[in-house]
């Protein structure tokens, strides 16, 4: 299964870069979050292996996540006219994701964020909740992207939130 979901942030590109790339603000924008820790490696540079931890209703998943691509390495000097990307892999019990962000300029201080997100699942369970719930995963993506903006524009945290 494969989507695509993007939003516009008003803010600019470097700012938004960094807030994403930043471990301290998981927790106020990613819904659901419960653990997010380094196996190896640093923090969201490329190789790093981290336990994650999500919180879904009833139920936990838990993964381990890989950083398989970031540029630029520095986000404070982000060429004019370049895209930030993003990648990461998850894998856990009977599935397998990768997410694709891409950061461009909408605008001076505008940013489109674009995310791309790909699911492989194995087992008869798994396979099930793929064939039978795929608008849940995109509607859980959109909302992660809907809460980082209100992060970035607004400095809203999603633990203060009242669902």
């Amino acid at each position: 299964m494969k989507y695509t979901v993007s939003i516009e942030i008003a803010r600019p590109r470097e700012e938004v870069a960094q807030l994403l790339a930043d471990p301290a603000h998981l927790p106020k924008w990613l819904r659901g979050l419960v653990l997010h820790e380094p196996l190896s490696g640093v923090h969201g540079q490329v190789g790093t292996t981290s336990r994650v931890v999500m919180q879904m209703g009833q139920q936990q998943m838990e993964g381990t996540e890989t950083i398989t691509r970031r540029e630029p390495a520095d986000l404070r000097r982000i060429p004019k006219e370049s895209v930030v990307h993003f990648e990461r892999e998850i894998v856990s019990e009977g599935m397998w994701s990768a997410v694709r962000d891409r950061l461009t300029e909408a605008g001076p201080d505008t940013t489109l964020w674009v995310s791309e997100s790909e699911y492989r699942f194995s087992g008869l369970l798994m396979r099930l909740v793929g064939l039978l719930m795929p608008g849940a995963f995109r509607k859980q993506s959109q909302q992660h992207m809907e809460d980082f903006k209100a992060f970035a524009e607004q400095g809203k945290d999603v633990r203060e939130a009242k669902d």
